[in-house]
């Protein structure tokens, strides 16, 4: 018998200001057609002034504790990827912790740009699985919007805001590839590539926000070939491959990054969730968003075999292969 970090529930939240590619038009050289061809984005959502990365992540977790039929206080750990926190700290958990009206367990955040959602899920699974909690809110929520060189047109046309929130609970499992919850894990990190893409502020250098810079073709180049192999080692950790996958449930930076990583892995697209049309890149909060909508949309079933995969400054990447 083996403990396994099950999923009991899945939430989202959206700002309501709702962006299309065509606003950009107005102040940029880029178009709709130019946005889409090369992206898949069609359109983004922005936060409203005033609306933090606490505050959607707070209404992404109450959905997610309403679809698992579960109160706040029977959460032992609260655990946020994010890299667009509400103040320098304290951390955007504990802001979520006291949000929902909780007292108990512990709540902290996880950095990992935009493979934070991954890292965060791992470490919760840890969580479960060494018996430091039995119940874990994992949640991914960004406000990049607050980060964008609005003049930049390579960078401020990919990113949106929003936030995604997963209810895990641990339950017992056979130790078979069967089991509910998280079966493996695979993360790594490469700091020597800070430079493909960063945030040229900080309270250590600048004092300032700052603004997100990225090498946007190099960074696709690194995309495709990490995010297939992670995915690939954490598949082969169990013993399995592409044709065993029910879904992928990819980053959502790039439609061409997607398909380019499902080709290499050996699953068509028919079997890959993707919302990148309708969020842009919503960094830590891209996966969690998208397995809620994927599964609102029906796409998601319980027993599915899903494969989650992202990679984000650092260079930081990994893949959880987890059954629904």
């Amino acid at each position: 018998m083996k403990i396994r970090a099950v999923v009991r529930g899945v939430g989202h939240y959206l700002p309501e200001r709702i962006v299309e590619n065509t606003e950009f038009e107005a102040s940029l050289e880029t178009t709709d057609d130019w946005i889409r061809a090369r992206t898949g984005i069609e359109r983004r959502h922005f936060a409203a002034e005033g609306e933090t990365t606490s505050q959607l992540a707070i209404k992404a977790a109450q959905a997610a504790l309403l679809d698992a039929e579960m109160s706040a206080d029977q959460i032992d750990a609260i655990v946020v990827a994010t890299s667009t926190p509400d103040l320098t700290f304290p951390s955007v958990a504990t802001m979520v912790q006291a949000g929902l009206g909780s007292t108990r367990g512990f709540a902290y955040d996880v950095q990992a740009v935009c493979a934070g959602f991954i890292y965060a899920l791992a470490n919760a699974n840890g969580l479960i699985v060494s018996g430091q909690a039995e119940r874990v809110l994992v949640i991914g929520a960004e406000t990049f919007s607050r980060i964008m060189d609005w003049t930049d047109r390579g960078t401020c046309v990919l990113f949106g805001d929003g936030a995604g929130a997963l209810v895990l609970e641990a339950a017992t499992g056979s130790g078979q590839n069967g089991d509910r919850g998280v079966l493996a894990t695979d993360l790594h990190s490469d700091g020597r590539y800070r430079e493909l893409l960063y945030v040229d502020g900080g309270v250590s250098s600048t004092g300032q926000a700052g603004h997100l810079r990225m090498q946007g073709n190099q960074v696709f180049k690194h995309a495709v070939h990490k995010l297939a192999e992670t995915a690939h080692a954490a598949l082969d950790k169990l013993g399995l491959s592409g044709e065993d996958v029910d879904w992928i449930v990819p980053h959502q930076a790039n439609l061409r990054i997607i398909s380019a990583t499902a080709e290499r892995m050996q699953v068509p697209m028919e079997r890959v969730v993707v919302t990148v049309q309708d969020h842009g890149n919503t960094s830590a909060a891209s996966i969690p968003l998208a397995l809620s909508v994927g599964r609102a949309r029906g796409q998601i079933k319980t027993g599915d075999l899903i494969v989650t995969e992202a990679i984000g400054g650092g260079l930081a990447w990994g893949a959880v292969v987890l059954r629904w």
